[in-house]
Formats: structure tokens, sequence, C-alpha cells
């Protein structure tokens, strides 16, 4: 398998299914669309609905099922990042080395934006919910909207820890609370619906929410690392932002190279959990290790 022409070929699959969400019609709240599009098209990663398709994918082959519920992580996601940008909590002025929401619309604008995208995320679902004729199906659907939104509700808590304790020195407890629910939640469903959505039987769904949680809080040190060593130039957002803030991140209570060690360590531990899917989580494996080495 090669994994970048395999990311790639999901990524367009996710860009193209997107285009089908943005709203064009000329109508008042047309730049309110307008923002909305800015942000859910300003190249990312697509990392969260990639997850749903790959985890789907380990058990089943008609990834088209689950589509709706990738789009839906993605949509809810970008609500997230324009919300965390926004004055009140981080007051970033890029993303994706454009500006942020805010900064090329407005502050209203922009929470209104984050407010749609959520919003359409649960449209998204609910409509896929009332297409859905096979009691099982239904049954599996609504399970994986439970989930939907409690994750919802465990990245809010997360985001609220993250700035109630800006500036404060914080337990390790305290630091994985808020890494395991501002990020992790959100990783953590998006590995559990590709799962249910297949009918995985339980046993395999627990074994990929550990490795879930393994790389939600990776993905969340490897955002500590770049904000110390990255290049801006790359990761679109100024360099050295936590610091700024004053942030407790892993790299401000362990230092650098123990923060790198423990990347390393949770890597390592999820890569090994795929092996129990042997040759068809290939991907999953390989994307343990993008998440290790990303630069944006």
């Amino acid at each position: 398998m090669d994994f970048k022409e395999e990311l790639r070929k999901y990524q367009k699959e996710i860009e193209l299914e997107l285009e089908k969400y943005i709203r064009k019609e000329d109508c008042p709240e047309r730049v309110l669309n307008e923002a909305m599009e800015y942000s859910l098209m300003a190249n990312g990663k697509r990392l969260r609905p990639i997850l749903v398709l790959a985890s789907y994918r380990l058990f089943r082959q008609d990834i088209q099922k689950c589509m709706p519920f990738a789009i839906a992580i993605e949509l809810l996601h970008n609500f997230s990042l324009i919300h965390d940008d926004l004055p009140g909590i981080d007051n970033d002025d890029f993303r994706h080395g454009k500006l942020t929401n805010h900064k090329k619309y407005n502050e209203a604008t922009a929470i209104l934006a984050g407010d749609a995208l959520l919003n359409q995320a649960y449209m998204v679902i609910s409509n896929e919910l009332l297409k859905t004729e096979n009691k099982y199906d239904l049954e599996l659907k609504i399970k994986v909207f439970n989930e939907f939104t409690i994750a919802i509700d465990r990245m809010i808590a997360g985001e609220y820890v993250d700035t109630e304790f800006e500036g404060k020195d914080i337990s390790l407890d305290y630091l994985e609370y808020n890494y395991n629910n501002k990020t992790g939640a959100l990783i953590r469903l998006c590995v559990r619906m590709g799962a249910i959505l297949a009918n995985a039987k339980n046993e395999e769904i627990e074994r990929l929410t550990n490795y879930a949680e393994k790389i939600g809080l990776a993905y969340q040190i490897k955002d500590d690392l770049l904000s110390v060593e990255g290049d801006e130039l790359i990761t679109g957002k100024p360099v050295g932002n936590d610091e700024a803030r004053k942030k407790c991140t892993y790299i401000s209570k362990y230092g650098l190279q123990e923060a790198k060690d423990v990347l390393e360590r949770l890597i390592a531990e999820a890569i090994k959990i795929t092996d129990d899917f042997g040759e068809k989580a290939e991907f999953l494996k390989e994307l343990a290790l993008y998440i290790k080495n990303r630069n944006k």
C-alpha cells in the first residue's frame, strides 16, 4: 500500500463530498454561507473523517454508507476550529495559512458560521436517520448519534479546561484530561463511529478505541511540539503561541525531549494495537506514523 496515495484518495473523496454541502444560493445570509465555506474548504488534513472511513473499511468496503457521518464529523470539527480561534478563546489570526474566520469576516459572523456548521452536522445525521428503513441499521446509527452528542459535550469540556487554566501550572491529570477531551474525544468518536456502523464486534471496537485514545493524545502532543519547533510557512500559524499565552503543555511541564519520548511511546503502542487486525489495518498503522511525523 502506498500510504500517501491512499491518503490523497481519501482526501479527494471527502473534498468532493463536502462540495455537495456548500450553500451557494443568493439569500440574505449569503455572507454567512460564504464564511462557512471559507473555513470548511480551507485545505484541512481531513484526518477525522478519514478515520471514520478507514475504521469502517476494516470490516466493510461500501464506505459510501458511512460517508454522511464522516461529513458530519468534518462539519463539527470546523465548527470547533472557528470557535477555538475567536478572541475570547485563543485569539488566533491565522489558520491553514489564511486569516481566521473572525479576521476574514467579523466576530459575530464567525460565531454564527461555527454555530451553523455544528447545526448542519446534526442535520446531516438526522437526515440519514430518517432515510434508514432497516431496523438494525437504524439502531446502529442511533447509537452512533448518541456517541456523537457525548463527544461534543466532552470536546467543549476540554476547551473550557484549556481556557480556564491558561497561564496556570496544572497537574498532569488535568493536562491529560484537557487533551483527552478537547482533542481526543473527537478522534475517539471517529474510530468508534466507523467500527460501529460497520457492525464490528464489541472487542474489536474496544481495541480500536484504545488505538484512538493513543493517537488522540499523541496528536495534541505533536501540536505542542509544532508550536515550538514548527515552520510557520508550513503550519500556517505562528510558532510560539503556546509559550506566549503561558499555556501548560507537555513541553512546559516536562521539557522538549520527554514530550518527544511520550509521543514515540504512544505511537508505538497504537501501532501494536493495529497488529491485531493484520494487513487490513496497514493504513491505520501508517496513519499513526503520519501523526507523529507531520509538519503541520
